[in-house]
């Protein structure tokens, strides 16, 4: 394992602390575990980021969480589709993204603290 300090330079070369990230989130009925997956990424510290959720046409509550979590976090895009797969809700969500930097986290995980 590497030191601290290395861990913390090379983080540095990777990204500058000011580049905007923008975290991917494909939806399709994950309802009982989309709370948590967004809250975890609500959650990270890094100032600079972009939260797009894609409702790729869910037919539980999904859309609606979605939806409720914009209200509150300026942050937070929402996409609504209809149902075409998680290929084409992840390109949705990259048709709007505006981050130097790009992720993807699934509807149903959720992310540790400072990923």
């Amino acid at each position: 394992m590497l030191p601290k300090e290395t861990c913390e330079f090379i983080e540095q070369k990777l990204i500058n602390v000011t580049d905007k990230v923008t975290v991917i989130v494909p939806v399709y009925n994950v309802s009982s575990f989309l709370s948590k997956c967004i809250e975890s990424i609500c959650g990270q510290e890094y100032p600079f980021l972009e939260i797009i959720l894609v409702d790729d046409g869910s037919t539980d509550e999904s859309g609606k969480i979605c939806d409720s979590y914009a209200e509150k976090h300026t942050r937070i895009k929402v996409i609504h589709k209809q149902n075409q797969g998680v290929r084409l809700a992840r390109n949705a969500g990259l048709d709007v993204a505006t981050g130097q930097w790009i992720c993807f986290v699934d509807g149903d995980d959720y992310i540790m603290q400072n990923m």
